[in-house]
């Protein structure tokens, strides 16, 4: 028997958060907009461009000052850039949100944020977020100022495309190219495979996300990978996970790390295998637990990476 969605009590926002003690109460609904009650979208922005940053380093061993700088530039700008793309996706989907079950307490959703609040906030996002990009080299500023267009349009993509998860993977691993050029000041083979890398893992982490939503996403007409795959799933996210892990193996073997390289990147690949065997596509809780556990995959390929 084929499982179903139960999202009758699954909903994104669930409270008290860490913020509640100490955030006064007209700021809490910023933060919910911004997603901070849920950091899982700022690791999974962030890990890419760190990945490009140690890659480009040759290493931990060959990390400086500058390359740790970046790191912290890097963490600062993913904090910011996932808000700012969190209120654009808001302020497109706040119709739609309203009948989804998970997000229609999203605060522009349910009102507590009014659109000229969310689009002040948002001007404040990027001018914080422009500010980081101009430490950066002009390449990196160029590659920056070209994410922007995809971050806007993004949200739009559910109504037009099956494909929107491959939209997200273009946009959301830009970082892996930024991390990269931020070192070296040049594109290479090696961040082109890492970034393709990133592509592929987006694909398979957020078709699990939207299975959380799809009686409700064909009810609202929202179209997703989820929905086009249906009970195949399993065995597309399998191969966007068998793409990850070969372009990732490639882009240490292009920067010259070696077979010790590549072993200890399939060994941060094993994470993905262990993903495929949990994941209950059927339950919603277990499409966002394994979701959230790519977290933990970025980790590891990291340290895979800084350990090459």
């Amino acid at each position: 028997m084929t499982e179903t969605l139960n999202t009758n009590t699954h909903t994104d926002i669930k409270t008290p958060r860490w913020f509640e003690g100490f955030l006064p109460a007209y700021l809490r609904p910023y933060a919910y907009l911004a997603r901070l009650d849920r950091p899982i979208g700022i690791w999974l922005l962030l890990l890419p461009g760190w990945w490009g940053i140690v890659l480009a380093s040759g290493g931990i061993f060959g990390m400086n000052l500058k390359s740790w700088s970046l790191m912290l530039f890097f963490g600062l700008g993913a904090i910011i850039m996932r808000a700012a793309g969190c209120v654009i996706n808001d302020l497109w989907d706040r119709n739609l949100d309203k009948e989804v079950e998970r997000t229609k307490a999203r605060p522009l959703a349910a009102g507590t944020i009014t659109v000229k609040q969310a689009v002040i906030f948002l001007g404040i996002l990027l001018l914080a977020g422009l500010l980081i990009l101009l430490t950066m080299n002009r390449l990196t500023i160029i590659l920056g100022i070209l994410s922007l267009p995809l971050i806007v349009a993004y949200p739009y993509m559910k109504r037009l495309t099956w494909w929107p998860q491959a939209f997200l993977g273009i946009t959301f691993n830009f970082g892996a190219l930024m991390g990269y050029t931020a070192v070296t000041e040049t594109l290479s083979l090696s961040c082109v495979l890492l970034y393709l890398a990133g592509i592929s893992w987006t694909l398979g982490y957020d078709t699990i996300y939207a299975h959380q939503d799809r009686e409700d996403d064909a009810l609202a007409g929202i179209k997703s990978t989820a929905r086009l795959f249906g009970n195949d799933s399993p065995l597309w996210v399998s191969r966007f996970y068998d793409g990850c892990a070969v372009f990732l193996v490639f882009a240490v073997l292009m920067q010259g790390n070696g077979l010790w390289g590549a072993i200890v990147t399939l060994m941060a690949c094993a994470h993905l295998l262990w993903q495929m065997t949990e994941w209950k596509p059927g339950e919603a809780s277990s499409s966002l637990s394994i979701f959230r556990s790519n977290r933990n995959f970025g980790l590891l390929v990291l340290l895979s990476i800084a350990f090459a």
